[in-house]
């Protein structure tokens, strides 16, 4: 059974170009939907340092759905892995999730750093991030990840 969501806010301010690395020290604006939220909606929320937002690679097409074992970002160095061990728009929903530091909460205006969402993308839904309901137990992932990502949080020069 299909399910239809609505965005409930959208991104605002913060990078407006997609791109693969040099996120870091971005901050984002969400604005959550006036019309559909009163301001005791997020009642609290500044007590959370980070998020859990989940939003849509809306600037991509669903033509560059994949889902065949390819090589992360065409790199014949790393694996040919399957469309679920990767975490881009070549997802069959073309959803993402992200980790935001929540740096203030201003009415229905969330001030945010880490977002790596471009102004213009739809929010689908968002939760303080609980510590407690993290990854529980040793983390394991292979190497590639992180060489890919080096630089994904760096500042941009």
């Amino acid at each position: 059974m299909a399910v239809e969501i609505m965005p409930i806010g959208e991104v605002v301010a913060g990078r407006t170009e997609v791109a693969d690395d040099y996120w870091g020290g971005v901050e984002s604006v969400i604005q959550l939907d006036e019309s559909e939220f009163p301001l005791d909606s997020v009642r609290g929320l500044e007590e959370f340092s980070h998020l859990v937002v989940v939003w849509h690679f809306d600037q991509a097409s669903p033509d560059d759905v994949e889902y065949h074992a390819r090589s992360p970002r065409g790199n014949p160095q790393w694996p040919a892995t399957g469309t679920f061990a990767h975490r881009n728009h070549r997802r069959p929903n073309q959803l993402a999730q992200s980790f935001p530091r929540l740096l203030r909460v201003d009415g229905l205006r969330l001030h945010v750093t880490d977002l790596d969402a471009v102004v213009g993308t739809k929010i689908y839904d968002l939760s303080p991030y609980f510590s407690v309901m993290g990854p529980r137990g040793e983390i394991s992932e292979p190497a590639w990840p992180g060489e890919m990502l080096a630089h994904y949080w760096a500042d941009k020069a």
